[in-house]
């Protein structure tokens, strides 16, 4: 049996090649989980008028900021996994 860290990197992979164009909240949820999992805190907020892509990003990961890193591979997994990619 594979363990989580295997598990994130085949759903990553797998969510990184696919073709199919996902909702903006699902890739919002992606990412988010995925900054949480990693804690890469390289995230560089800079406001400007036209960073709202930035803004949402940035908003989506704070909401997940109570994750640990293992339960937020588990949830990328699971979201990954529901999506049929």
């Amino acid at each position: 049996m594979q363990n989580t860290d295997e598990l994130f990197q085949a759903a990553y992979q797998k969510a990184s090649v696919t073709k199919v164009e996902l909702p903006p909240d699902i890739r919002l949820r992606l990412y988010a989980y995925y900054k949480q999992a990693t804690l890469d805190y390289s995230h560089n907020f800079i406001h400007q008028e036209m960073d709202l892509i930035r803004g949402f990003k940035f908003n989506a990961w704070k909401q997940v900021l109570h994750l640990t890193q293992d339960e937020a591979k588990i949830l990328y997994i699971e979201l990954v996994n529901s999506l049929n990619l």
